[in-house]
């Protein structure tokens, strides 16, 4: 707080009476100590340590009785099932295969050898056709030199 030293008898200060200004310079202390800390603090919120993730102990999820698989093989044939079927028909052939059933989930096989744009293509027709429940399954190693297949949702 200031005080007027003024001993003029103005009216507008009404003698010598306290000067009503707001001392700011505590304010921005706090604000440039905040500052630092933040600067401080946000490079030691990022994680660049690499982690061995520990296994998922999740219930496995029922399989169904009789998976529909959709296979894209290297020359870009596709299969349901064990048949051969034309991409232009894909839709009416998961139809038949499901039933009719959208929901359910079509789990899709591809061949190393396959472009990532014919793979996509093929997902695309898929979800046109209304199926999007799609699992994608691989080779999973178990590390004994030994590959087995990994359907996702299972353990």
């Amino acid at each position: 707080m200031g005080i007027n030293l003024n001993q003029g008898g103005g009216d507008d200060l009404g003698g010598a009476g306290e000067l009503s200004e707001i001392n700011v310079t505590p304010f921005i202390d706090v604000v440039l100590v905040l500052l630092i800390i933040f600067m401080v603090a946000a490079p030691l919120s990022t994680v660049d340590a690499p982690v061995d993730l520990p296994l998922s102990n999740a219930e496995p999820q029922e399989r169904p009785d009789e998976p529909i698989y959709l296979t894209v093989q290297a020359d870009n044939t596709l299969l349901i099932g064990e048949n051969e079927v034309d991409p232009a028909a894909l839709a009416e052939g998961l139809d038949a295969a499901t039933g009719g059933n959208r929901d359910e989930r079509i789990l899709l096989r591809a061949d190393g050898a396959i472009a990532y744009g014919d793979l996509m293509e093929v997902m695309n027709q898929l979800r046109t056709a209304g199926y999007l429940k799609i699992g994608l399954v691989g080779l999973e190693d178990t590390g004994a030199g030994v590959a087995t297949a990994a359907v996702p949702g299972q353990d």
